[in-house]
């Protein structure tokens, strides 16, 4: 009985007129301000350094010393316009992309993307896998134990985590981890760097024609510019808003509020996505030029994973480089592997509208969980199956680099419509930084394939 009271309580507030919310919330000191804003963005920024992007950056810099380095400068506003029009897309209509598409397109089309979801669930698998054996790996350079014991536990850690349905918690530990990727920037007070030669290689971009810089060049941009950060950016940001009290756990769109609170959630979810863009960007910068002046500078370039990286980096930059690097990728492993896990789950939930998200039960989101925990358990068991992580963790990035085209198609396809956007749609800013990102991944992908690097 009061099962159905609460069913008939629901359906008569869901026909009552929507009103908008007015969720501004007091002013305090400035900083508060800014670190209240964190959160999706800064997350999804660092999860884009996960040791598949370590291992690249690192490989990057061995083999090609600083000629990588105007990449990080590309990037950076294509990461941060393509991030923000994910971001905007749920703040805009409470939905994440997996909604979104199902709104979008018509069967053939929804058809197409469950396709390009289901090989990103793959993708991601390979990479969970990977990203554990380099958190084992880490802990071993610490002297704590062999590789595939911490794998392991790492993995058993983090499906524990995100199985146990508690957003709070998940939320804390996200920006806990985020500090980790400080390490990296510790790097470069540990080594002496001609900053001269540092400028030029930046501004002035130095292109190889060969079929090991076009496909290095494919996963670098492939680790920056990553489908699974298209979905974990608006799944994320609406697990955000579902959790705010004004609304209760539905999701409060920028249309269901006042016209200030809607411009200052805006301006701070954009502030959260810049930090966590720069940040990510910053990273890789470190990572490069701390690799191509040490490992590069005396012929190591046989570099590609994060525990290969820090081994090299002892005898030459000195234990506490060495230290600082194996820090940060166990972090980054453990912040990564469950975005990584539920990004293409909850894409495909909500292509399939089905409930998504941490901020769900088990029993309210069965499939996202299902697919979750079948990403962590599943990366779990290959990384103690003697899997060779330094071709898998640059192949995972060659593959998001291939794929980042269509998903990119897709997401300016939702964000240009203004049927779902209304007053958010895409400007002209936003438009030329999306689609010049789509075009930019197409034609590395092109011609990485022209070179034979693949």
């Amino acid at each position: 009985m009061a099962k159905a009271v609460e069913r008939a309580t629901k359906a008569r507030r869901a026909q009552l007129p929507r009103r908008r919310l007015d969720t501004t919330r007091s002013t305090g000191p400035l900083w508060r301000t800014y670190v209240r804003a964190l959160g999706p963005g800064l997350v999804t920024g660092a999860s884009d350094d996960d040791p598949s992007g370590i291992a690249t950056y690192a490989q990057a810099g061995a083999k090609f010393g600083f000629g990588m380095l105007w990449a990080a400068l590309l990037t950076l506003p294509l990461m941060a316009g393509v991030q923000e029009i994910c971001d905007r897309t749920a703040l805009a209509t409470g939905r994440d992309l997996g909604e979104l598409a199902s709104r979008r397109f018509g069967a053939a089309g929804r058809i197409v993307i469950g396709v390009l979801l289901s090989a990103l669930v793959v993708a991601n698998t390979l990479n969970i896998a990977a990203d554990l054996v380099a958190v084992g790996a880490g802990m071993h350079l610490l002297h704590a134990g062999p590789t595939g014991l911490w794998a392991a536990t790492a993995g058993l850690l983090v499906t524990a985590l995100v199985m146990s349905g508690s957003f709070h918690l998940i939320a804390r530990v996200f920006k806990l981890l985020c500090l980790a990727l400080l390490a990296y920037l510790g790097v470069l007070f540990t080594v002496r760097i001609d900053w001269w030669s540092v400028a030029t290689h930046t501004v002035v971009p130095h292109l190889q024609i060969s079929s090991d810089y076009a496909a290095l060049l494919v996963a670098v941009l492939g680790t920056t510019i990553s489908p699974y950060l298209f979905f974990w950016q608006s799944l994320h940001r609406v697990e955000e808003l579902r959790d705010e009290p004004e609304g209760g756990s539905r999701p409060v769109s920028l249309a269901r509020r006042g016209p200030k609170s809607a411009q200052a959630k805006l301006a701070a979810s954009r502030f959260d996505v810049f930090t966590g863009m720069t940040l990510s960007n910053a990273v890789m910068f470190s990572i490069i030029i701390g690799t191509a002046v040490t490992l590069g500078a005396k012929g190591q370039h046989d570099i590609a994973t994060p525990d290969q990286a820090a081994r090299a980096l002892a005898p030459i930059a000195g234990r506490l480089a060495s230290l600082t690097f194996s820090l940060g990728f166990i972090g980054a492993g453990m912040l990564a592997v469950p975005v990584l896990a539920g990004s293409a789950s909850g894409g495909i939930a909500g292509l399939l509208g089905k409930a998504a998200g941490f901020s769900r039960t088990i029993k309210q989101a069965p499939l996202f969980y299902g697919l979750v925990l079948l990403g962590t358990a599943g990366g779990t068991v290959m990384s103690l199956v003697g899997l060779d992580p330094i071709r898998l963790l640059v192949l995972v990035a060659v593959i998001n680099g291939v794929a980042a085209a269509p998903f990119l198609l897709v997401v300016m396809l939702i964000a240009d419509d203004r049927r779902i956007m209304r007053d958010y749609v895409n400007g002209r800013a936003a438009r030329v930084l999306g689609w010049t990102a789509a075009a930019l991944m197409l034609g590395a992908a092109v011609a990485m394939f022209a070179t034979g690097g693949f």
